[in-house]
């Protein structure tokens, strides 16, 4: 427990966490899935990425969408508070909440009924039937 402000866990359920509204941010390591579930819920990102799909997709995150940082530092203390900082308290932050915000009506809209995504799965599932 950090001073009750926080809590540091080996798993925790990802897409029940991300949804809570108490969360204001994402360390993540920017994996696709990870991404899409923090798009999906609207939540900025921290991208800490190891292999070479995720360095791109920390690329799209913070320099392309911007609604995260793609952290290219070491992690040193002093690093991971700012990244944090920018994220949850200075301006740069809240508009990556108002951009990741607007990105997940997209996402919303494309998944309902009639939406792109929504479209595309029906044709799928149509296509695999008709064998």
């Amino acid at each position: 427990m950090l001073d009750g402000r926080g809590c540091i866990v080996k798993w925790a359920p990802q897409l029940e966490v991300l949804a809570h509204p108490a969360v204001g941010g994402f360390w993540t390591h920017s994996g696709w899935n990870s991404t899409l579930e923090s798009i999906c819920e609207g939540v900025p990102m921290i991208c800490q990425p190891y292999l070479p799909d995720q360095m791109v997709n920390a690329r799209y995150v913070s320099h392309f969408w911007r609604v995260g940082l793609h952290s290219e530092w070491k992690l040193e203390r002093m690093e991971i508070e700012r990244a944090i900082r920018r994220v949850m308290v200075e301006a740069e932050g809240q508009e990556m909440r108002a951009r990741i915000m607007h990105l997940k009506e997209k996402v919303d809209f494309c998944l309902r009924k009639g939406g792109s995504s929504h479209q595309s799965l029906e044709r799928l599932i149509d296509h695999i039937l008709s064998f």
